[in-house]
């Protein structure tokens, strides 16, 4: 008898709190409680911004600061694998694929979820207020409206004090 092949979850983080906070809540959720028969494969993708954009409208003096911002974004980038990586060990989730994609994060979330076929995107939602999402854009509004799959947006619950 064929085994069914597994859906795909594609998961995007960055350095932020919250896309690891929509990492563990993800694991907790559809991980963590199957052991060996966990119902999806697991893609968890960093978008890591090219230096030209990091470095923004380049003037005169961008040619020299180009290499060390190219080598913060690789620290950072290594930094959000290894913290992706622990998060997945401590749930004792160990079938995944931790991708680095260079590029804008709205963009290559959508072409991973093509190139993996995937079936949900789980991004975490940053809360920001109009103005902001305006002017940065918002990577999970994008996505929820250009990716050809689920999207599902996690937000961390406000402490009400």
């Amino acid at each position: 008898m064929e085994t069914a092949e597994k859906s795909v979850m594609v998961v995007g983080v960055d350095d932020s709190e919250l896309s690891f906070y929509a990492l563990e809540w993800t694991l907790d959720h559809f991980f963590a409680p199957f052991p060996d028969t966990a119902p999806f494969k697991l893609v968890i993708v960093h978008a890591k911004p090219s230096p030209a954009i990091a470095i923004g409208l380049a003037g005169p003096g961008a040619i020299d600061v180009f290499p060390l911002v190219e080598a913060d974004l690789k620290k950072i980038a290594a930094g959000v694998v290894e913290k992706a990586h622990e998060i997945c060990s401590s749930r004792s989730v160990t079938d995944v694929t931790v991708e680095v994609v260079e590029g804008d994060a709205r963009n290559t979330l959508c072409e991973s979820v093509e190139k993996h076929h995937a079936s949900i995107l789980v991004v975490g939602s940053h809360g920001y207020g109009a103005i902001k999402r305006a002017v940065l854009g918002s990577v999970s509004d994008y996505c929820a409206h250009h990716a050809h799959c689920t999207v599902m947006i996690v937000k961390k619950p406000k402490i009400k004090h």
